[in-house]
This record gives C-alpha cells, structure tokens and sequence, in this order.
C-alpha cells in the first residue's frame, strides 16, 4: 500500500481541472448538479478556484441562511475552536450548548404561558427525524406513524420508510421499517376532485378517514409526521387550514403531531418555523440544515413533560451538540434575530414570488409558480394533462447556471426548480435572480 501523500496542488496557481481529476475518489451515489470547484463563499455568492462568482440560490439545499461565512458565525466558529471542539454531551457541558438550550426552546411555536419546550441535539435532519419517532412512540405506546405522500425525512434505514417524495429515495431497500401509512399531501394542482384549496384539503381528510376505516385503528397510532411545506417533494404549501385540521383529528385520537421543518424553519418562510402561518401547535418540532449556518447540527424540541419520557441513555450520539456546532447555532439565531433576516425573508419572498410569476406568466409549460418567503418552485408540466416535464428543468437548471446563477430541482418527477436564496439576500440580488431565470426560460422556450 502506497501511504505518500500527494503533494498538494496550489489552488492559486492551478485552475479547476486539475482538482477535478481528483474526484474519482468521490462516490457516484452523490448526484451532482454542478462541477464547480469553489474556494470561498460570501452571503449569497460562491466563487471558484477559476475566479468566477455565481448567485447561489441553493443555500447548501436551505441551509447557509444567514449566508456563506457570516462574519459572525465564522468568528464564534473559530473562536469556540480554539477553546475545545468535541465536549461529549454524556461527558462535559459547554457553555454554547447550555446557551443554545436556553435559547432555541424558547421558539417553540404555541408554548402555552408556564409551559416550557426542552432541546435534544444530534448531527443530521435524519437523525433528528428518528429521534421524533422513537419519541412518540415511547411516549405513547403505540406503533404506528402516519406520513404524507411526497413527504421527504431522511435517507437512513427508519427515514427510507417514512419518505415518499421519490422512489430513487427507497428503491432496492426494502423491507423497511413496518408501520408506516401514508395519506396524500393537499397538494391542490394535482389533486384528483379538483385544483382548490379546500378541495385538496377535503380529499386529504377524507383519506386520513378512510385510512383508519380500513387499513390502521387510530389509537394504534403514535403520531403524524408531516412537513408544513413539502421541501423535497415540490416546494408544495399546503392550505392554511391543513395543520389546524390535522391537529384536531390528531387531538381526536390521541395521537401526535411531529413537523419536520428541517428545510422549512429558521426563518426560512418568513416566520421562525413555517408551521406559525397556521397557528396550529405542534408536539414535535424537527429541525437542522439552517440551524447552524453550515456546521453539522440538528434536533427536536418538544415540552419537557413529554421529552422527559426519553429514559436516560435511550437515545444519543457522539456527536451530537458539538461546541463548535453549538457556537455556530446561538451566532447563527444572534445573527436571524439582530439583523432582521426573519422579515427579510417575507419581504424578499414576496418580490421574489411576484418576479417570477410576472417572469412565468405567459408560458404555456410553467403550471405554477409557489412558495412562501424564500422558499419557492416552479413547476413545469405539459397545459391540460399535467404531464411533469422534468426535462424543461434540467434545462432551465442549465441554462441558469451558464448565466452565473445556481439553482436545483425537486418534486417525485423532478418537475420543480426550488429557488432557496439565503436570508440576508438583497433586492438587487433578487431581481438579478429574477433577470436570470427570464432569459433562462427564452432560451429553452418555456
């Protein structure tokens, strides 16, 4: 065996085919977007080894929220590094982590007046979402869970059953974990008794009913387990009145209510969690990408009467609250709370969503344009028949990225181009975005 090491390339001296010769150790399972070498990255733009800048409306997929190396969050980062890096949570407390404890729990959306939320850290939205199940189904004692088609919470073994949103997410590893049911999202445009809101949210409740008329008891149920908006599965906002519906029936039944905001909080929408534009309350609450600006960090939060039915040492990980991740995250909330970036995110949504409909209007392929704050998608689909046209995706993906501007794609068909600008982005930013995504449509004749 070889163990010399390769002498290392000068990045400022060599340009990015020399590092990409390197990337046959990289594993083919990653699907890549772009071939972008990048040496740096500031708020919403990357520029690469080459010296090119690209707008980077990926976010890391929702995650740099408070954009590429906030000045902040690198300090708190390379100060907290410098102190101690891995305090095991079995092991040691650390101040950034009691910090973040104190803090996070206090965004808990609908905590009642003498009600307080506790925190449990782990690495990845994945691992967050396996610690919500294992949660609820202790709590309650019983086995089942109920999740949304076009749903998307993880690619491990338990997530894999728990996850709809595309077939390449779960195919070739079944079995999978036993009692799962799925109801469908109220995803109005393809909903099958009509493109309304209320009929999309008729059909979903009807479903749920005729679920538990035929196929699972609801007191067998521990919880659902549903996204406030679909991330994976379209960028799809359901009707206001889907999550007050669904914590009524839940409230029937004894049953609880997980959501997974791992793509859809930390100001993402325009609210701290999207599941505020409801007022419905949730039990659970699922969190990671933007939690820490980049740093791997995730977790739940739910009231600490019922977080206190996880027995000591039933539930854990090494990792899990890392300081340097913890740093990160309380720099990171500073950051969302001190420079305004929840409402920036409302009213960047906003011009962002009438941009792109005044972009789109017109074009027979594009069936719609959604979101909330910056979160939004375009779904392209053939007028009449709604066939998903994923291939005028790819195009516009391409096209986009030929223009200096990153984009990405989403829904089961891969029908959907999400926009996911980071929360400190500018007008000027968005309108350049907006300017892009136009004469990306001409091109490929949308």
């Amino acid at each position: 065996m070889n163990l010399t090491r390769e002498p290392m390339v000068d990045a400022r001296a060599e340009d990015s085919a020399v590092w990409l010769a390197r990337r046959s150790g990289v594993a083919p399972v990653w699907a890549r977007y772009t071939d972008l070498v990048v040496e740096r990255g500031i708020g919403s733009w990357v520029e690469t080894i080459d010296g090119e800048r690209f707008l980077d409306y990926t976010c890391g997929i929702g995650v740099t929220n408070t954009g590429h190396a906030h000045p902040r969050v690198a300090a708190a980062i390379a100060e907290q590094a410098s102190k101690i890096i891995h305090a095991q949570q079995n092991i040691l407390f650390h101040k950034p982590g009691l910090e973040l404890h104190a803090r996070l729990p206090r965004t808990f959306p609908g905590l009642a007046d003498g009600e307080e939320a506790g925190l449990f850290l782990s690495n990845s939205g994945a691992e967050a979402v396996e610690a919500s199940v294992k949660l609820a189904k202790v709590a309650t004692r019983r086995p089942a869970v109920v999740a949304f088609r076009g749903g998307f919470h993880g690619r491990t073994h338990g997530t894999m059953a728990l996850t709809s949103s595309g077939l390449k997410n779960r195919a070739h590893f079944e079995p999978l974990m036993g009692g799962v049911h799925f109801a469908p999202y109220p995803y109005p445009l393809r909903n099958p008794t009509g493109r309304t809101e209320e009929a999309a949210l008729a059909w979903t409740l009807g479903q749920i009913d005729e679920l538990f008329a035929t196929l699972i008891a609801p007191d067998d149920v521990a919880a659902f387990l549903v996204e406030p908006v679909l991330g994976e599965g379209g960028y799809v906002v359901p009707p206001d009145g889907f999550l007050p519906a669904l914590r009524e029936v839940a409230d029937r039944h004894g049953i609880l209510l997980i959501v997974d905001e791992v793509q859809s909080g930390f100001g993402r929408t325009g609210r701290m969690w999207a599941t505020e534009w409801s007022g419905a309350r949730p039990d659970i609450v699922v969190m990671a990408k933007g939690i820490a600006s980049g740093m791997p960090l995730s977790g739940i939060m739910a009231r600490t009467d019922l977080l206190a039915r996880f027995a000591p040492g039933s539930h854990g990980g090494t990792y899990g609250g890392n300081a340097v991740s913890c740093a990160a995250a309380v720099a990171t909330l500073e950051v969302v709370e001190s420079e305004g970036l929840i409402d920036n995110a409302r009213r960047m949504g906003d011009r962002l969503l009438a941009g792109l409909r005044s972009a789109c209007a017109g074009r027979p392929w594009v069936a719609e344009v959604r979101g909330r704050g910056l979160m939004v998608g375009i779904e392209f689909a053939d007028p009449g028949t709604l066939n998903p046209r994923p291939d005028l995706v790819r195009g516009l993906l391409g096209a986009a990225l030929n223009r200096r501007l990153i984009l990405l794609s989403c829904g089961t068909w891969g029908q959907v181009v999400r926009v996911i600008p980071p929360l400190v982005t500018t007008e000027d930013e968005i309108d350049l975005a907006v300017r892009l995504i136009g004469e990306s449509l001409d091109e490929i004749g949308a």
